[in-house]
């Protein structure tokens, strides 16, 4: 006889894969020294899961359960938003603004709970894919386009280097 029932599984496993996609994505934050990582984005991951967890228990979700699901959507967004506003710095001197893109992160990692809590298995996994390839290689795209189009403060007025 199985200790295990076939809820429990699901609910084991959509709590270890909403652990796992939000360390993923925090794990990228911690090795850019930034304010929120690993432990925090695997735990907005694992709450915004379990939240989804006890409102719509494993084989409840459908026709009838979707207003339960976007009320906790609703919920997790405006809550996240707190979260995030905390990692979103302002220097008065320089008015240079950090921690916009961790904040993203910490958004990105509820809606991932989210989907991991309700079963949605294959669009978390393309949205982890698709984040952390964003993550990867967004910096440096952006970068290049910097420099091949500069544009300075006034770029109506200004042409980029070597531009006329």
């Amino acid at each position: 006889m199985s200790v295990l029932t076939d809820e429990m599984l699901a609910i084991g496993t959509r709590l270890a894969l909403s652990v796992l996609v939000g360390g993923l994505i925090g794990l990228n934050r911690d090795l850019h020294h930034k304010p929120a990582g690993v432990r925090t984005h695997a735990l907005v991951s694992l709450g915004t899961a379990l939240m989804v967890i006890v409102v719509i228990p494993p084989g409840t979700l459908d026709g009838t359960h979707y207003d339960a699901l976007s009320r906790v959507i609703q919920g997790v967004l405006t809550g996240i938003g707190f979260l995030g506003a905390g990692v979103i710095l302002r220097d008065p001197g320089t008015q240079h603004v950090s921690g916009l893109t961790t904040a993203a992160t910490i958004w990105l990692t509820a809606l991932l709970g989210v989907a991991c809590g309700a079963g949605f298995y294959l669009p978390v996994a393309v949205a982890l894919v698709l984040g952390v390839l964003v993550l990867m290689f967004g910096g440096g795209i952006e970068g290049a386009f910097h420099r091949r189009f500069w544009h300075g403060e006034n770029s109506d007025e200004q042409q980029p280097p070597g531009k006329s």
